[in-house]
């Protein structure tokens, strides 16, 4: 038989279409050589809106005090906290495609992992201001830091959640921008080298930092891949630990629990996988690259969501027997009463997140709903949803009751203000994902060419011919050697 065989001719091919490497190079590259659509315009602009209303938002925070947020007697996290634990969420899925997936060989992250990894940078960018204005007196964040002063070395408190989440985002931040900016470096030398202006040459030369493709590049550039790799993977697991450990190191009934660190990462990587899908969707219909984010990668991406969401459910339902098998009242009134009950405050959006993150999802045991593309946008949009709202129904149905009826307080809803620096962040990372789509390759071309030979529809449909050949000649010499 053939030593030519690489794969399994039963798996689907990863890039769609007769395609060999220049093709491949026109394909992904040629959309950042080409003037921006008007759709383009369109979008950025409309971005650039909500990241200016959002920087209207923070001015009136900063200049007024926090007094401009609808925060009350025992609501003291409100939208903020909500929408940084969010936002850390959706960047946990770059960092899972591009790190462990690389380290278990996995060949479909090949179409995703690039625009999964720039995503990752602009969710943790976004959520990174949520803590920093939060403090109300912003001009004092340096404190955060321990620095030599005149007064000796200032050491912070270490005790305080506030700052575990600084080194943790400030650490995760840098990893998730190195393993992207390196896995760049050859894309944008063929950026370079395919430039028409000196300005361009000159601008792609500098980001690429001399690359030539020679074999050393190639080899420190596998071995700095698999470092970053492998110290990015703990970190999908620690981050959103320690983001969670705000809640669960502290007595408040609904936040004091062991289970909060697991559930928090399946929910960060149910969330992210989501808003990859959402990006994916988009990018795939309006870069024409459909033959390089098939169906394959959607539907390998919704058993992703499927499983994550299914270990969110189980962590829902835990919650719920601990709190009535532990015996503590407080804990148990948090979750039937301010949860759990219907016709409590805020019972409405406990059944609406139990729908969006646990029941919504089952319907991609269906293969052909998870490769359905209309039905997975509509699904990926759901789950953020859903997942906004675990984050709000964890934080504010914990407080809005204190433990003296005379502490209870007042329905909450968020200020205008509130709702700008929301949007805001919104327009921040469109902005910047709309600028990476125009001036950066959206999908790895190396890492497309890598796995051309032996996963690409063309090269398959060679293999199986070879095969079938091998396999008659096989017969023929069986057939003459039993005569």
């Amino acid at each position: 038989m053939s030593l030519l065989k690489y794969e399994s001719q039963i798996r689907e091919p990863l890039v769609d279409g007769n395609k060999n490497y220049h093709q491949v190079t026109e394909d992904i590259i040629r959309p950042i050589e080409m003037k921006p659509t008007r759709l383009w315009y369109i979008g950025f602009y409309i971005s650039v809106a909500l990241l200016l209303f959002g920087v209207y938002s923070i001015y009136r925070e900063v200049t007024y005090g926090i007094g401009q947020w609808n925060l009350n007697k025992t609501i003291g996290w409100g939208w903020d906290i909500t929408n940084f634990v969010w936002w850390v969420g959706i960047g946990h899925a770059g960092t899972l495609i591009s790190a462990i997936l690389l380290l278990f060989r996995q060949g479909w992250r090949t179409g995703v992992n690039r625009a999964a990894e720039a995503m990752t940078i602009f969710a943790v960018m976004c959520a990174g201001q949520f803590p920093i204005w939060h403090m109300g007196r912003v001009w004092l964040a340096f404190f955060i830091m321990p620095y030599p002063n005149t007064r000796g070395p200032l050491w912070v408190n270490f005790n305080s959640p506030l700052l575990w989440d600084v080194f943790a985002i400030s650490t995760y931040f840098t990893v998730s921008l190195l393993f992207w900016y390196s896995g760049l470096l050859p894309d944008l030398a063929t950026v370079r080298d395919r430039a028409k202006t000196k300005l361009r040459k000159l601008l792609y030369g500098v980001a690429s930092f001399g690359w030539t493709g020679s074999t050393k590049h190639w080899q420190r550039h596998e071995s700095l891949s698999l470092v970053l790799a492998g110290l990015a993977t703990p970190l999908v697991l620690s981050v959103h630990t320690i983001v969670s450990f705000d809640f669960a190191t502290s007595v408040i009934p609904g936040w004091h629990t062991t289970i909060f660190p697991p559930y928090f990462v399946a929910g960060a990587i149910f969330s992210g996988f989501a808003m990859v899908q959402t990006l994916m969707i988009i990018l795939r219909k309006v870069f024409a690259l459909e033959d390089y984010i098939t169906l394959g990668h959607i539907e390998a991406m919704n058993k992703v969501i499927v499983l994550t969401g299914s270990i969110v459910g189980i962590a829902y339902i835990t919650e719920l027997f601990i709190a009535w098998y532990g015996q503590n009242p407080y804990e148990w009134y948090a979750f039937k009463e301010n949860r759990a009950n219907l016709f409590s405050p805020y019972g409405w959006s406990y059944y609406l997140m139990m729908f969006c993150n646990v029941v919504s999802p089952q319907m991609f045991w269906f293969k052909k709903l998870r490769r359905n593309i209309g039905f997975t946008f509509f699904m990926s949009i759901i789950v953020n949803i859903g997942m906004w709202y675990e984050r709000f129904v964890i934080i504010v149905t914990s407080t809005y009751r204190d433990y003296l009826p005379s502490s209870w307080s007042t329905y909450y809803s968020p200020s205008i203000y509130e709702i700008g620096f929301y949007v805001g962040t919104f327009g921040l990372f469109f902005t910047c994902f709309f600028l990476f789509a125009k001036y950066f390759p959206v999908i790895a071309v190396a890492e497309i060419k890598s796995v051309l030979k032996t996963t690409g529809e063309s090269y398959k449909m060679k293999m199986t011919d070879i095969e079938k050949a091998d396999a008659e000649k096989f017969y023929i010499e069986e057939v003459e050697h039993a005569h």
